[in-house]
C-alpha cells in the first residue's frame, strides 16, 4: 500500500520526503538527547554520519526550539525540521538560518494552520496526515447467483 499512498500524495499535488528511511538521514529527538547524555557536541556524531553516508544524501536535524537551530547550524546540517513551532518560532528560526540550510516545518499542521505555517517562509511543510491518517475508500463487489 505504501507506494500507492506515496503516488495518492503526488497526483494529488504534493511531494514525497522519501520513499524509504535510506534516503536520507533525519536525526530526531531522542537521536539529540542521547548525543547531549554523552556529552558530546551535535557535530561529533554528524560527522560519523557525514564519513559514513554518501555525499548526495541529505543529513537533516528536528529542532524543536531556537536553541535547537543555532545548535544545528553549528554543526552544518543541510536541513533543520522545525517541529512543532508557532508562527512566532518558525519566522525567527527561518530568520536566524538564512538561507544557510533548508528549513522544512512539521507537526500538527493541518488545512486549518498550513497558510499561516507557509507565511512563515519555510522551504517545506511536511503534513504526516497525507499518510499516516488517511481514510481508505472501502472498495466492494458483491456477486449474487440467480
Amino acid at each position: 500500500m505504501r507506494a500507492l499512498e506515496k503516488y495518492a500524495v503526488r497526483v494529488g499535488g504534493g511531494s514525497n520526503h522519501r520513499s524509504c528511511l535510506s534516503d536520507g538521514v533525519l536525526i530526531k529527538d531522542n537521536h539529540l538527547a542521547a548525543v547531549r547524555d554523552s556529552g558530546q557536541r551535535l557535530s561529533d556524531p554528524l560527522g560519523t554520519v557525514r564519513r559514513r553516508v554518501p555525499h548526495n544524501v541529505r543529513i537533516e536535524i528536528e529542532a524543536e526550539a531556537l536553541a535547537d537551530v543555532e545548535e544545528s547550524l553549528a554543526a552544518g546540517v543541510d536541513a533543520i525540521l522545525l517541529d512543532n513551532m508557532g508562527p512566532s518560532d518558525l519566522r525567527a528560526a527561518v530568520s536566524l538560518i538564512a538561507g544557510r540550510a533548508i528549513t522544512e516545518a512539521s507537526g500538527d499542521i493541518n488545512l486549518t494552520t498550513v497558510l499561516s505555517i507557509a507565511a512563515c517562509g519555510v522551504d517545506l511543510i511536511s503534513v504526516g496526515a497525507l499518510t499516516h491518517s488517511v481514510k481508505s475508500l472501502d472498495i466492494a463487489m458483491e456477486v449474487s447467483t440467480m
